[in-house]
């Protein structure tokens, strides 16, 4: 079997997950309090994993629901979990990748779907790949998927963690020892957690997507470029990216961030650290040019090359208004406000 899957064997990984409050309470949230939607529903949970997201669901009131699980979880936990809660009767367990799955015969295709599919940065792990192949061979033309929507933002920030720590070790400093830390750390981005004091800027939308309708081709390589003004004074040593879903509810909207602003999740941020020589102190107002090139990897589908690239804000063109401190920014900026109040 895919490694991939038997590393989701080791019950320490979803112990992380399932006590990770912001994840559960946004699903049992967004399930639990929207029963109107899911009662008398047929539900699809992709990537069941211990089950408790199907538990959520017929719990709601869902007829069945069909709890998909390629790992062992789906007969050494999953099985238990439903037995337990008393709810066999309802949540029916497939061992198998849902690329294999079929529906009974004759059996109508799936009111819902359920799953908690992303990775870091949002598209690690290419889990979404499945819960688009899902939507399009069970979802009824009329169903909805939990979570909906999904955001991912980035932020030029500092990272102190990486740069700062290392000027004073107990009176000595190590900045060579973090130089050489940081070229070890840079084939790949830095998984951590930032403070709220760390952003340079509250963070810009890099790409949005409903997975309504989203193609999987669309998932191959995602690019942005743009011209931000940062909102405090600080050190630009990186690009920090995070993300946000949130679920098709009637009532209260649920939204489930990993903002280094909101409550911290298990997903924690991804920094794209830049080389020193690239990093300056910056002043409120100052303008950050960037492309950044967001592709699937030629050696597994499961993950993704983050690439970033500094630009100069003299030639790149930003946006109308900008809160930039260059003088053609701020009397763009001053011609609009006059126009507005005449």
């Amino acid at each position: 079997m895919d490694t991939y899957f038997t590393e989701y064997e080791n019950l320490e990984v979803h112990e992380l997950m399932l006590k990770d409050r912001p994840r559960q309470e946004a699903y049992c949230n967004a399930i639990l309090k929207n029963k109107d939607l899911f009662k008398d529903k047929v539900v699809l949970d992709v990537g069941a994993g211990t089950g408790i997201l199907s538990a959520f669901c017929a719990k709601a009131g869902a007829r069945l629901v069909y709890a998909v699980e390629a790992s062992n979880l789906a007969t050494k936990v999953a099985l238990d979990l439903f037995d337990e809660n008393n709810l066999t009767g309802i949540v029916k367990v497939i061992h198998s990748k849902i690329e294999e799955f079929a529906l009974p015969a004759n059996a109508e295709k799936v009111d819902i779907i359920v799953s908690e599919w992303m990775g870091f940065y949002l598209l690690h792990e290419g889990m979404l790949d499945s819960v688009l192949f899902a939507r399009d061979h069970f979802l009824k033309p009329d169903g909805l998927i939990f979570p909906s929507e999904c955001t991912i933002y980035v932020a030029p920030c500092s990272v102190p963690a990486l740069f700062d720590y290392w000027q004073n070790i107990d009176g000595v400093s190590m900045e060579r020892f973090a130089s050489k830390l940081r070229l070890q750390k840079s084939t790949r981005p830095e998984i951590t957690y930032l403070k709220p004091a760390d952003l340079l800027h509250e963070g810009i939308v890099f790409h949005w997507m409903s997975l309504l309708d989203v193609d999987a081709k669309e998932l191959d390589e995602i690019s942005f470029k743009e011209v931000v003004s940062t909102q405090v004074a600080g050190k630009h040593q990186g690009f920090c990216i995070w993300f946000d879903v949130r679920f098709p509810c009637e009532e209260e909207p649920v939204t489930l961030s990993t903002s280094p602003l909101a409550p911290k999740t298990h997903w924690k941020q991804c920094v794209v650290v830049l080389p020193k020589e690239n990093c300056e102190v910056l002043e409120e107002n100052s303008p950050v040019a960037f492309q950044i090139l967001m592709k699937r990897s030629a050696s597994g589908a499961r993950k993704y090359n983050l690439e970033v690239e500094l630009l100069d804000p003299n030639v790149e063109e930003h946006p109308v208004p900008c809160s930039c401190h260059m003088t053609k920014c701020i009397l763009t900026k001053a011609h609009l406000i006059s126009m507005d109040t005449s």
